[in-house]
């Protein structure tokens, strides 16, 4: 067997490892550009309160396990967090729709068909005023 065979053998699994972890990286680094981007334009974005309706609500759930003590094989157990983000699409005047990303406490105001002054920056739901009854 030739040296240089020999040598990338003995060292193909730290080459690896190094390019999962360049990769991961890098897919981190996209992400945080995108947020970071999206924070910005919703900051550079005029304030506005429009009349709406709320005509639709969806909620995505997310979860992962991570095993106990670090022990990857899973002996100790798993130990399992979830996290939930919530949607609401308003519909206003002239009959366009957008959903909104708003915490769990407005989401649990709202309702379907509710009416009243949405305030949004951008992709930013600020509040929702409901008219009187």
């Amino acid at each position: 067997m030739s040296k240089f065979l020999r040598y990338v053998l003995t060292h193909e699994v730290e080459f690896m490892t190094r390019l999962i972890f360049l990769i991961v990286i890098a897919i981190a680094v996209v992400y945080a550009v995108r947020a970071i981007r999206q924070w910005s334009k919703n900051n550079r974005s005029p304030r506005l309160t429009v009349p709406a309706t709320v005509v639709g609500k969806r909620m995505d759930v997310s979860t992962s396990k991570a095993p106990v003590a670090g022990d990857i094989s899973g002996a100790h157990g798993y130990s399992t967090t979830s996290s939930t983000t919530y949607y609401v699409t308003f519909q206003v005047q002239s009959g366009d729709r957008m959903e909104l990303r708003v915490g769990g406490k407005d989401y649990g105001l709202l309702t379907k068909g509710d009416a009243g002054n949405l305030t949004f920056q951008g992709t930013r739901f600020l509040s929702f005023d409901r008219f009187e009854r």
